[in-house]
């Protein structure tokens, strides 16, 4: 990964990460990064936040056309998101932020 938003946002599901498996034994995200879109002409990366437990995904999108901001939505492993994403500016997505997206989506069964 380069220098871009998704790196930077990537160190901080790291952080985010290891603080959910000190606290948390049921919960064990699994975060990957996907540049697909890409090939597919779309600008943009995709990171997702996987419990397998639960079945469900914290998805972040980043878009070149906004380098200030992430387009996320919790959804589901196993299903297509919904077209609608909320957005958070990029200065506002701390590991703190992110820690409470994975134990409040995380910890609650389907």
């Amino acid at each position: 990964m380069e220098d871009k938003p998704i790196s930077t946002v990537y160190e901080l599901v790291s952080q985010a990460h290891a603080n959910i498996q000190q606290n948390y034994n049921d919960i064990d995200p699994v975060v990957s990064v996907n540049t697909q879109m890409r090939k597919q002409g779309i600008p943009a990366d995709v990171m997702t936040m996987d419990c397998l437990k639960t079945g469900k995904r914290i998805l972040l999108v980043f878009h070149d056309a906004q380098p200030d901001s992430v387009s996320y939505q919790f959804c589901l492993k196993d299903k297509d998101p919904l077209d609608e994403f909320e957005s958070i500016g990029l200065e506002q997505l701390t590991t703190q932020q992110l820690y409470d997206w994975m134990v409040l989506n995380f910890s609650k069964p389907n």
